[in-house]
């Protein structure tokens, strides 16, 4: 018998304890703190599995193909920042909670202050655009740093920006931020804050990487 089907809202409100214990089973504890190709295939296939969805159905809510999703949850294939996104969006859930390694998380629980030394960097594999979570695990502002090389462009699915509201401060360098047809050009110290949720790009289309940080909060 096919399993209950959870909305995505429902599962995102699961126990911290329950995903952390799925994530385990599924990646192992060690490999799932130490190898982030590992956590995310654990994420992604739980999250998946968790809503009783099939590949093919998970494909068609975040066009990301059957294939590529099946390689990610076997481990075989490290997506682009921008197949997160989508999926992000399909699964109705924060980009970062696809990016969190899971023991790591439990270590962090906590913790009030995060050593930058602990603070989870991942890099895209395509554009070498790289993600810091800043924040302690579990603060309701969370605080993201990122450095896009110069050159780059990564778009998200408005579904990606759906289930947040989000700033974005640049630090260094200088950044085209697309929010649908609009064209925002952000220098050193300017502040965004985004509209309702559209399709959107970060540009950099400088020959230096720009370096900002994005603030999120739960719609």
């Amino acid at each position: 018998m096919e399993g209950k089907r959870l909305s995505p809202i429902a599962s995102a409100g699961r126990t911290g304890i329950a995903m952390d214990e799925a994530l385990m089973a599924a990646a192992g504890s060690e490999t799932s703190a130490d190898d982030p190709m590992a956590a995310i295939a654990a994420r992604v296939k739980v999250e998946r599995e968790g809503r009783g969805w099939s590949l093919a159905e998970l494909a068609e809510r975040s066009g990301v193909s059957k294939a590529m999703i099946s390689k990610i949850e076997r481990a075989e294939a490290s997506p682009t920042a921008t197949v997160l996104g989508r999926l992000s969006g399909a699964f109705g859930l924060p980009l970062s909670v696809l990016l969190a390694l899971s023991e790591r998380e439990v270590e962090r629980e906590e913790r009030r202050v995060a050593r930058e030394a602990d603070q989870p960097v991942w890099s895209d594999p395509e554009t070498g655009y790289t993600r810091r979570a800043i924040s302690p695990a579990h603060a309701p502002v969370e605080l993201i740093e990122v450095v896009l090389p110069a050159g780059v462009k990564v778009p998200y699915p408005a579904s990606a920006f759906a289930f947040q509201h989000q700033q974005i401060w640049v630090i260094d360098g200088q950044l085209e931020f697309f929010e649908g047809p609009q064209r925002h050009v952000l220098k050193a110290g300017d502040c965004l804050l985004l509209g309702a949720p559209q399709d959107c790009v970060f540009f950099n289309p400088g020959d230096q990487p720009v370096r900002y940080v994005v603030a999120l909060t739960r719609r």
